[in-house]
């Protein structure tokens, strides 16, 4: 790739601690990289699409190794669309039916659902045991086992349960193991990479071809908006929802000394869903020290349509106006290219050093 000019930073840069030091020092290879967290927040992931396919198509198969990938919603998606056969064709694809979508006012939590379903049967196609036999990576997939009010899907006791976690988790984040359970769904050959988990009660169960499907559509049912997962197989009975509600950016103790490789929506770490208004909720640096963050600049924003990455909010906003809403999100994918164009030329320049900021 030919060097570019950058006149105005497409990527904000953090790194942890020791991730810093060894940058620094010796540089960034894709060698080095062995987990990549991917976090939730919906249409957000195509704002970074070009990211992804510069990693996945280009950069890491550069050298190649066993690596875990561990997302909750959209990143659990994004991940399992970089497992198929074609990684660059699986995230063009997840774009492209992210994109279609299409929702008329009123619409209920089971017409989203089915859409899900639908869109999932189209992206994976026929390749879920692909996405299981993966020579290179082993996904990890966040998913939450509801309790109480949020265990049924009756929409005031859902509204109930959720003013409750609300309040638990002003009071503290621990609080919110009295409405969640945290299950990770892993690829079988390859233990989740993470430190012993004391936070919140949790388990670590494998994926195989019976249950990744309901797995990935749990990873991504927001209460209020899709229906819960009522059963997975290999887990059993309940009520399985959004991995982002406990870990929305995955703010988790990653273990290992190897570079923790984050292409990430924005240049902040929230642990959950609900801390999103809580200014003071931020990543545990203790945690992090390994981690290279990849975030779209502040300037990068303000050149696309709206000054933002697509969000949720743009299927209210553009009611009525898909074509519009398309154009937009079209818009931001192929901006994105941007993003994975600029990391390329400082890995290959040997610059991304110089780029580094604290990750805080």
């Amino acid at each position: 790739m030919s060097n570019i000019h950058i006149k105005h930073p497409s990527l904000t840069i953090k790194a942890g601690r020791r991730a810093m030091t060894r940058i620094r020092e010796q540089g960034l290879s894709p060698i080095d990289v062995g987990i990549i967290p991917g976090a939730a927040g919906g249409p957000k992931a195509l704002g970074i699409q070009g990211l992804d396919l510069a990693l996945f198509g280009e950069w890491l198969p550069r050298a190649q190794r066993e690596r875990s990938l561990i997302g909750a919603s959209i990143g659990s998606w994004r991940f399992a669309s970089a497992c198929l056969p074609d990684p660059v064709a699986g995230l063009q694809r997840l774009g492209r039916l992210y994109t279609e979508q299409s929702f008329a006012k009123g619409v209920t939590m089971a017409q989203v659902s089915r859409s899900c379903v639908t869109m999932l049967d189209a992206l994976l196609q026929a390749d879920d045991a692909h996405v299981l036999a993966n020579p290179h990576y082993r996904l990890n997939v966040m998913i939450v086992k509801s309790r109480g009010l949020l265990a049924r899907d009756h929409r005031a006791g859902l509204s109930l349960g959720l003013g409750a976690v609300i309040a638990d988790n002003l009071i503290g984040r621990a609080r919110l193991s009295r409405h969640f359970e945290r299950l990770i769904m892993h690829d079988p050959r390859l233990a989740p990479p993470l430190l012993p988990l004391t936070d919140f009660p949790s388990r670590c169960l494998p994926l195989d071809t019976s249950n990744l499907r309901q797995a990935l559509l749990a990873s991504g049912f927001i209460p209020m908006v899709m229906e819960g997962v009522p059963e997975i197989p290999g887990i059993g009975a309940g009520m399985f929802r959004d991995g982002g509600l406990l870990d929305y950016h995955l703010d988790l103790p990653y273990s290992g000394s190897d570079i923790v490789l984050y292409p990430h929506f924005t240049d902040k770490i929230i642990p959950g869903w609900f801390d999103k208004t809580l200014p003071w909720r931020r990543g545990d640096q203790t945690r992090l020290q390994d981690v290279v963050l990849l975030a779209p600049s502040k300037a990068y924003l303000a050149t696309l349509p709206y000054g933002k990455l697509p969000d949720r909010s743009d299927f209210k906003r553009f009611v009525g106006r898909d074509a519009d809403r398309q154009w937009y999100w079209r818009a931001a994918m192929e901006s994105s290219q941007r993003l994975g164009d600029e990391f390329l030329e400082l890995v290959d320049t040997g610059r991304l050093a110089q780029r580094l900021e604290p990750l805080v």
